[in-house]
């Protein structure tokens, strides 16, 4: 799988240019997953690796209906800190928008909705747990989550690919987690690797 672009993705004028809607879902009302926080982060990120996706929603959970979720879909009957459902794998990585014309249409191209890139649940008390034990914030922590979430959207998967997931996301954490604002990087804190 090719990897997302470094320089910052596809880049449109600002009269073509449109954003992901991003559902940030929250029924247990856990403040650090609140949106305020979160989507400022998410959405340059999802901009960049998904350019031409339209939406993504992301489920912050308890350890119980993550838990209920890894068993139905998994088949894994434990709790997990995050899964991933993606959805329109190659349109929202590829960038493409427009569709054939149909026959009877010459010369013309119709516009499809922006595929949806995937949904991700995440389990806020085991991204608390983890935070505890690797000696950084849950705010952070709900980043790498996150950020570990869209990959799987986009179709990396760490289990199979001989690495190339791990090094796409170690790099993607320097610039996008370990740079932004709050991280323990900007304090002078040092980030511990994330164990899976």
């Amino acid at each position: 799988m090719a990897e997302p672009p470094r320089s910052g993705g596809v880049r449109r004028s600002r009269r073509h240019q449109r954003r992901c809607e991003i559902q940030l879902q929250n029924p247990c009302r856990y403040p650090e997953a609140g949106a305020r926080r979160l989507r400022p982060w998410l959405s340059p990120l999802i901009e960049e690796l998904a350019p031409a996706a339209g939406s993504f929603a992301v489920r912050f959970v308890s350890d119980r209906e993550i838990r209920r979720l890894n068993a139905r879909f998994r088949r894994r009957d434990r709790t997990t800190d995050v899964l991933s459902f993606p959805a329109d794998l190659a349109a929202a990585a590829a960038g493409g928008e427009a569709v054939a014309p149909e026959p009877g249409d010459p010369g013309r191209s119709r516009f499809r909705e922006p595929p949806h890139l995937g949904d991700v649940v995440i389990s806020v008390p085991a991204a608390r747990r983890q935070a505890r034990r690797l000696g950084h914030g849950v705010g952070v922590e709900l980043r790498v989550l996150l950020l570990h979430g869209v990959l799987h959207c986009l179709g990396y998967d760490h289990e199979t690919d001989d690495g190339t997931m791990d090094r796409l996301e170690r790099r993607l954490r320097r610039r996008f987690i370990d740079r932004s604002p709050g991280s323990e990087a900007n304090r002078g804190i040092p980030r511990a690797p994330r164990g899976e």
